[in-house]
């Protein structure tokens, strides 16, 4: 979780350029409801969403990272997946295992 989001600060960055918080989520790649949660100091920032957050609001991204509270702007260990990518490495990933207990289970049938 962030250590503090600067909510006015973010705001006044997204007034002054005339973006909405759906401008700047749909930028994120995120749903209006995540974006929320950031504001909300309920979610804490990636590093790339550092990033964009950056680009899209014309700023540093250690300004940024510093508003958001972010303790590790830069660097430090690789962001998370997103939720819906782990569900569907896992499904992957259970569906290679399906296949392969499948093979074993025929060659195991094949001797004598």
């Amino acid at each position: 979780m962030a250590l503090f989001f600067d909510q006015v600060w973010f705001d006044e960055r997204l007034k002054a350029l005339g973006l909405s918080h759906e401008a700047l989520a749909a930028e994120m790649g995120l749903p209006l409801g995540e974006l929320a949660a950031i504001w909300k100091d309920q979610r804490e920032l990636t590093p790339e969403d550092v990033a964009v957050m950056a680009d899209v609001l014309l700023a540093e991204a250690s300004e940024v990272a510093k508003r958001a509270g972010v303790s590790t702007p830069s660097g430090g260990p690789p962001a998370a997946a997103h939720p819906g990518d782990l569900a569907a490495r896992v499904a992957a990933l259970e569906a290679r295992v399906a296949e392969l207990e499948k093979q074993w289970a025929e060659k195991s049938a094949e001797k004598p």
